[in-house]
């Protein structure tokens, strides 16, 4: 099967879409199969890359380590005819999600669209954030989804989410796959060593972008109590982003920072040490669909303590694997630390065994397959019927219509938003929309 994946995120960039797709691409190379990525540039790409496509973009947009892709060269067509696709897979509704969709009609492709992101969390990343352009930006999403032919929901919760806010294309929900193997076996002692921490320590762990839509300052503020109340204590950060410096002031503060390790960003067997040296995963971010380092913090066999949100309890079963906290209070999330601090060996090994057995649900294994399934399905059932007559014609029809879509897909989300009722504008063309050969 040859597949197409449109992400505006991937390698060198580090995050979660970005090490979603990497994991997929693999692991479907590894059963035969060809992918081809499109994708935007981004600083210390590789020299050589396996059939990846990449589109000028601008680096670093809004002060964030994203790139904004520009506008796709002509050259983007030929190679992409040259591949022959079954299928299109976007990871995103905008920049080139905008180009797969007028790809897949343009070629009569199904699409397929992953839904990784609560996109309207992440708002105040461009200027004129507001809850106008909040509800703008989930109409925007809803829109795109109901243009596609298949939807992707990383967990039951945001499939629900989607189908509540008036998705209707058929939403099948598969976790983003972890290599529980690759998690096993981490030396926690020469983690500890690198960074001088104790071994004696019980060590609080955190993996991620440092970004403001984690809740990290909540986090840290628990991090920094806790440091506080008990002196065998640490922290213990991986990654890097725009609310480390907050963070550390807030740790310098509270007197604790000789007790914290900004380790930076960590890969391969250096991140697989760092779990293991974790005595407890916390994390505190309610823009989830999923939190892919909860499984792999799992996979390592380390507890999770976390805020109780979409996405999360999906993956954590409280009192089981992990514990999850439903008050957005600093003093519930100590408490529950303080209760985790204290648990007696016996229990301590309960949880870890329980995190392992639930991390093998989120296997690369299961999940490939149960994508691979609805990549097949899309491939004999869901492809659109090419049409006889001139074959550049008929993709400038596709393109046409795409365009149409996207832009009432737009004034479409643009009116519910600035409106107290919701519009009755439908995104897509109208039923009498039929170009011919004779039109203008």
């Amino acid at each position: 099967m040859n597949v197409v994946i449109f992400t505006n995120t991937y390698k060198p960039h580090v995050g979660g879409v970005a090490n979603s797709v990497e994991r997929l691409v693999s692991a479907a190379r590894g059963r035969g199969h060809r992918v081809c990525i499109v994708t935007p540039t981004f600083p210390d790409m590789p020299d050589e890359e396996n059939e990846v496509i990449r589109v000028p973009a601008i680096q670093n947009f809004n002060a964030t380590d994203f790139s904004v892709s520009l506008p796709v060269p002509m050259q983007l067509r030929e190679r992409l005819r040259a591949f022959d696709a079954d299928l299109i897979h976007t990871q995103h509704p905008f920049l080139l999600g905008d180009t797969a969709l007028r790809w897949a009609e343009s070629q009569r492709l199904p699409l397929l669209f992953t839904y990784h992101t609560m996109y309207e969390q992440y708002t105040h990343y461009v200027p004129a954030d507001s809850q106008a352009l909040k509800r703008f930006v989930v109409e925007l999403c809803n829109g795109y989804a109901n243009l596609c032919d298949h939807v992707i929901a990383p967990s039951e919760s945001i499939k629900r989410i989607l189908q509540d806010r008036g998705v209707t294309t058929p939403i099948t929900p598969i976790p983003t796959g972890v290599d529980c193997e690759q998690y096993r076996g981490g030396d926690g002692y020469r983690f500890r060593q690198r960074f001088d921490i104790p071994e004696e320590a019980f060590l609080l762990g955190h993996v991620g972008r440092l970004a403001p839509e984690k809740n990290l300052i909540f986090l840290t503020e628990a991090a920094a109590q806790t440091l506080t109340n008990h002196h065998q204590s640490w922290f213990v950060v991986a990654g890097d982003g725009p609310e480390k410096e907050q963070m550390q002031q807030v740790l310098e503060r509270s007197g604790v920072m000789d007790r914290t390790v900004f380790a930076g960003v960590q890969t391969g067997e250096d991140l697989v040490d760092l779990y293991t040296a974790m005595d407890v995963f916390v994390f505190a971010s309610k823009t989830e669909t999923q939190g892919m380092v909860l499984a792999e913090a799992m996979a390592a066999g380390v507890p999770v303590l976390a805020l109780d949100a979409n996405g999360v309890r999906d993956i954590i079963s409280h009192q089981e694997d992990g514990f999850l906290v439903t008050e957005e209070h600093p003093e519930s999330f100590v408490k529950t630390i303080e209760h985790m601090r204290k648990m007696d060996t016996s229990r301590r090994n309960d949880l870890s065994r329980n995190a392992l057995r639930k991390a093998e649900a989120f296997s690369t294994e299961r999940c490939l397959n149960k994508m691979l399934q609805v990549y097949g399905d899309m491939a004999d059932q869901g492809r659109r019927q090419r049409q006889t007559g001139d074959p550049n014609w008929e993709e400038l029809i596709g393109r046409v219509k795409a365009e149409w879509e996207l832009w009432s897909n737009r004034l479409s989300a643009a009116v519910d938003a600035v409106s107290p009722f919701r519009s009755d504008m439908q995104a897509g063309a109208p039923p009498d929309f039929k170009p011919t050969a004779d039109a203008d």
